[in-house]
């Protein structure tokens, strides 16, 4: 059972496969928001058609741009590579492998079409399965194997906060994204922009941000960094401590801490309302944690994988992202329509 689980996280950490889907997310992401946002117009009424149209189109469009972007910005930032599954170079690097593999080692005539498919085509679990049954046993084939599909890697504790700035940064720019969106869709759609409508996208945006990424990678970092210190390598292990720094630290500690800072900072500045108004609302007043906020951590299982040196999820990411990117342009607030903020 283990070696199968192996098998198939070999199949899909193969860098040319990798190069596919990461080719394939900027398609996928903006035919996926095109059609959600003609459902939106279409679910409007007659009258509202266009004015739906181009607030959710400023929105969606903002929220994508910005979110596949993200990567680009991010990796920038912190000095990392950005296009590191480039297929020309891989197939460049793999063929080298292969042919020095080959003139060196004796293989048969099957495992010998497999290393050349290898060279530029992505291998299926079948193949995966034979290579690492006929060719492991020697250094060399398990060399070759593990240079063709690069092993996943615990990052160390050097790279965690790099790691966390990075994943950071690439949740911001989509939640940045979206509310820049929103507030433009305003001003094209209605002709004008309000304070408060202002107030709850940032309100959000620092929900999103803060209670569904931000604070989750702090706690799935500071629970890596507690593991490394303690010298634990158990990829499950790290997993399962790093799912319990997203609860404590995200889940619970990040909602907290946005609806303080919404009530606190935030409000003052967008609301009419007085100091004694504001002090008998309760903290969590205005928004809740609910079914779809947890769905969102989702993205805290990619958080997971990349920091556990799994590299398939990845690309996946600015879709994750750009979900708490709409939320935050539209200014969701617990109870009020997400096409009518000023309800």
């Amino acid at each position: 059972m283990i070696q199968s689980i192996k098998t198939v996280g070999k199949y899909l950490d193969q860098p040319l496969l990798l190069s596919k889907f990461k080719k394939a997310v900027p398609p996928v992401f903006i035919g996926g928001a095109t059609l959600f946002c003609a459902n939106e117009i279409d679910k409007a009424p007659q009258e509202e058609k266009r004015h739906t149209a181009i607030y959710q189109g400023s929105i969606i469009a903002a929220t994508v741009a910005s979110a596949l972007a993200a990567p680009r910005i991010a990796s920038k930032i912190v000095g990392k590579a950005y296009d590191k599954y480039c297929k020309k170079d891989i197939v460049k690097r793999n063929i080298a492998l292969v042919d020095g593999y080959l003139k060196e080692n004796k293989v048969n005539a099957g495992v010998k079409n497999i290393l050349e498919k290898a060279k530029d085509k992505v291998l299926s679990l079948k193949e995966i399965k034979t290579l690492k049954n006929d060719i492991t046993s020697s250094e060399a084939g398990k060399d070759l194997l593990n240079k063709l599909i690069p092993e996943p890697e615990n990052i160390t504790s050097k790279d965690i906060r790099n790691e966390i700035g990075r994943l950071s940064i690439l949740g911001f720019v989509p939640v940045a994204g979206g509310v820049v969106g929103g507030i433009a869709g305003e001003k094209m759609s209605d002709g004008k922009i309000t304070k408060k409508n202002v107030g709850n996208r940032i309100k959000e945006g620092s929900y999103q941000y803060l209670a569904n990424i931000f604070m989750c990678n702090i706690g799935a970092g500071l629970a890596l960094a507690g593991m490394e210190k303690a010298k634990i390598k158990s990829r499950s292990a790290r997993a399962l401590g790093m799912v319990g720094g997203i609860v404590t630290t995200g889940i619970i500690g990040g909602s907290t801490i946005a609806n303080y800072i919404g009530k606190k900072l935030i409000n003052p500045l967008f609301d009419s309302k007085t100091k004694e108004e504001r002090k008998k609302e309760k903290l969590n007043s205005e928004r809740k944690p609910e079914l779809i906020d947890i769905c969102l951590h989702s993205d805290d299982i990619a958080t997971i994988a990349v920091m556990s040196g799994l590299k398939w999820i990845e690309p996946a990411l600015p879709i994750l992202y750009g979900v708490s990117g709409y939320r935050a342009g539209i200014g969701y607030r617990n109870g009020k329509k997400k096409t009518d903020l000023n309800a």
